[in-house]
C-alpha cells in the first residue's frame, strides 16, 4: 500500500512538473505570433492540441496507477461482489452507465479541441468580415442546393425578388449553354483535366437542372449575368469578399463560403442584418 502510494504522489509531482513546462511553451509559442493574424490562429490550435494530449496523457497513467491498485484488491472485491448477488440486470445498467461517462468524457475533449478547429477558426474569420457591414450569417441547408438557396434568400431579403431554386439552376444552365464560347476554357474533365467535349459539356448543363451538383465560380458568374445584379461572396481568407457582377445596378447579393463547415464539402449561407431577430442559428 506504501508502495502505491509512492508511486501515485511520484506521478502527481510529475504532471505538475509537466503541466508547468507546457505554460512556458504555451509563452513561447504566442511571442512568436505577437503581430501576426494568420500565426496566432496557426498557434492558438496548436496551443489547444498540446493541451488535450497532455490532459489525455495525464489522465491514462493515474487510471493505470489506479487499476494497479486495484488488482491487488480483486480478489476481496469479487468475494464482496459474489455476496451482495448483483444481478445481471444491474450488471448491463452499471455498465451502460460507464460506458455514458466514457461518452461524455470524450465529448468534452473533442469539444476543446473543436473551439480552435479549421471549422471554428473559418467561422470567426467570415462572421469578424460580415460584422463589418453590419450584417451576419443566415444558415442554409446542406443539400447541394446550398448557393441557389443562399441567392434565393438573398434576392427575397434584399429586392423582393421570389425566384425557387429549379429557377435559378435553369437560369444557369440556360445562360452557360447561350455563353459556352465564355465557361468552355474553363471547364475541365475532374479525372483527366482536358476540356470538356461537346457531350460532357451537355451533360454539365443538364446535371444543373436535373440534380443537386453542387455550384461554385462559373455558376456564381452565371447567376450574376442572368440575374443582372451584383454577387459579393465573403471567405474566411483573402479580400474581404470576391465581387462579382459590378457592372449592373442596386445592391449586392452578399454570400459566405465555407470550406470546413461540412465533412461533405464546400458550403454556402446568405446572410441578413445583425439586428433582425429570431433566425436560425448556425450549426455548430
Amino acid at each position: 500500500m506504501e508502495d502505491q502510494c509512492y508511486e501515485l504522489t511520484s506521478v502527481e509531482n510529475r504532471h505538475k512538473k509537466e503541466k508547468k513546462e507546457l505554460q512556458a511553451q504555451i509563452q513561447a509559442l504566442k511571442k512568436t505570433a505577437k503581430n501576426d493574424k494568420t500565426k496566432k490562429k496557426e498557434v492558438t490550435a496548436e496551443i489547444a492540441r498540446l493541451e488535450t494530449a497532455l490532459e489525455i496523457r495525464h489522465k491514462q497513467e493515474l487510471e493505470a496507477v489506479q487499476k494497479t491498485s486495484d488488482a491487488e484488491n480483486i480478489e476481496s472485491i469479487d468475494n464482496e461482489i459474489a455476496k451482495l448477488k448483483i444481478s445481471k440486470a444491474q450488471k448491463r445498467r452499471d455498465k451502460k452507465i460507464l460506458q455514458e461517462k466514457e461518452r461524455e468524457e470524450q465529448i468534452k475533449l473533442q469539444e476543446k479541441e473543436n473551439i480552435n478547429g479549421p471549422r471554428n477558426l473559418e467561422l470567426q474569420a467570415v462572421s469578424e468580415k460580415l460584422q463589418k457591414s453590419k450584417l451576419r450569417i443566415f444558415p442554409i441547408p446542406s443539400d447541394g442546393d446550398c448557393l441557389y438557396k443562399a441567392v434565393a434568400h438573398q434576392l427575397e431579403s434584399t429586392r423582393q425578388k421570389s425566384l425557387s431554386v429549379d429557377e435559378l439552376r435553369k437560369n444557369v444552365a440556360e445562360y452557360i449553354r447561350e455563353h459556352k464560347d465564355g465557361f468552355l476554357p474553363f471547364m475541365s474533365n475532374p479525372k483527366t483535366c482536358d476540356m470538356l467535349t461537346e457531350a460532357e459539356f451537355e451533360d454539365y448543363c443538364n446535371k444543373i437542372t436535373s440534380t443537386k451538383v453542387w455550384g461554385g465560380q462559373l455558376e456564381i458568374k452565371a447567376l450574376s449575368n442572368s440575374l443582372k445584379c451584383p454577387i459579393n461572396v465573403v471567405q474566411a481568407t483573402g479580400p474581404d469578399s470576391i465581387q462579382q457582377g459590378d457592372e449592373f445596378p442596386g445592391p449586392p447579393l452578399v454570400i459566405s463560403y465555407h470550406r470546413h463547415m461540412y465533412s461533405l464539402g464546400e458550403h454556402y449561407n446568405s446572410t441578413c442584418p445583425v439586428d433582425i431577430e429570431n433566425d436560425a442559428n448556425v450549426e455548430k
